[in-house]
């Protein structure tokens, strides 16, 4: 991966099914961690950058990775630091894009699931923006001013990162709110909707995690 990219997208080994492949774009740069890399060749992509320590696919398997990804970086299982997708998504921010797009970052493992939304904060940290999409769900992290649009999804639901979130204002929301403080553990947040087609979210300070679902 040589120039920078508008988007990059980090397919992991969660949760995938063809509904991943639709988020791709033809400019897109395509990472994948481990088992994801391999879910990509499968369907014919060929991922910029395959890493991870590839505890999840065969030796054949990782052969055929190999083959079909630009660049290939295996890491020891052992001696690793982080996840799979952390590696990945290191490595996208070394990119600096537009933005990060992560796919099959949640799945069985809820702590992997956990840890993956806890990746935002970071991108977050770095000014790039970042979402973790499956099937059901957009996940993304705001500190300042967020504007998201209706799509497919049904709900809009609001859940603190810290602690205590200051100064949350929405509009275009069904049930607004102004200058709102959100502690974590509070259910107030859960199951809004969009009266239109966007809708705009500020926050004074603290980390809101807005996610974006259907059924």
């Amino acid at each position: 991966m040589h120039s920078p990219a508008r988007r990059v997208l980090i397919f992991s080994g969660g949760r995938l099914g063809l509904w991943a492949l639709a988020h791709i774009r033809p400019e897109d740069r395509l990472i994948g961690a481990d088992s994801g890399s391999l879910f990509l060749v499968k369907h014919g992509f060929r991922p910029d950058l395959a890493i991870g320590d590839f505890d999840s696919v065969t030796a054949q398997q990782l052969e055929r990775i190999k083959a079909g990804s630009l660049r290939t970086e295996a890491c020891d299982p052992v001696d690793k630091d982080y996840t799979d997708t952390e590696l990945a998504f290191r490595r996208a921010l070394e990119e600096k894009p537009d933005e990060i797009v992560m796919i099959g970052a949640l799945g069985t493992r809820f702590d992997h699931s956990i840890a993956n939304i806890h990746l935002l904060v970071e991108a977050l940290r770095c000014g790039i923006p970042a979402v973790i999409a499956d099937e059901h769900n957009e996940i993304r992290l705001t500190d300042a001013r967020l504007t998201i649009r209706s799509g497919s999804y049904a709900n809009v639901s609001l859940l603190p990162l810290t602690p205590r979130v200051n100064g949350i204002t929405l509009r275009g929301f069904r049930y607004p709110l102004t200058e709102a403080t959100l502690d974590m553990g509070q259910s107030l947040g859960i199951s809004n909707v969009l009266d239109g087609e966007a809708g705009e979210i500020t926050v004074r300070n603290g980390w809101l995690l807005v996610i974006q679902s259907r059924d």
